[in-house]
């Protein structure tokens, strides 16, 4: 769900500035029915599946052979993906450009990191940009 937020910002001349995106976390997690996904080693597998966190392997990635049908319907059936430090150079070979399009590239996860809190931290981030 998409929520428009209206800013009057000071001081700042949209002709000549340039437009801005970014992320900002919140202290509490406005949205703690979101959907994310776990691209992962063995290691994060182990965890998702202890976590109760819907996660592929990258063998199941590799199913998808490059088909945009497919990325796209992945794409829309989670809100937010998590990747493994080891996995993550590999996603746009084997995914192409599907999830970039769609606004969710995987965030990285390390093995020192939990998974649980990584996914609480992307619950917690609210994206915003300035459009025209």
């Amino acid at each position: 769900e998409t929520i428009e937020l209206q800013i009057g910002l000071k001081n700042y001349d949209p002709q000549k500035d340039k437009r801005f995106s970014g992320s900002i976390r919140l202290k509490h997690i406005p949205r703690p029915n979101m959907k994310v996904c776990v691209f992962g080693d063995q290691h994060h597998l182990d965890e998702a599946a202890a976590e109760n966190i819907p996660a592929m392997s990258a063998d199941d990635l590799k199913k998808l052979n490059k088909q945009k049908k497919l990325i796209k319907k992945l794409a829309k059936s989670y809100d937010a993906f998590i990747a493994s430090e080891s996995l993550i150079k590999q996603i746009p070979r084997i995914l192409g450009p599907g999830l970039n399009k769609a606004g969710k590239f995987p965030s990285v996860v390390t093995h020192a990191e939990s998974l649980q809190s990584k996914s609480d931290e992307i619950r917690a981030t609210v994206k915003f940009q300035m459009k025209k």
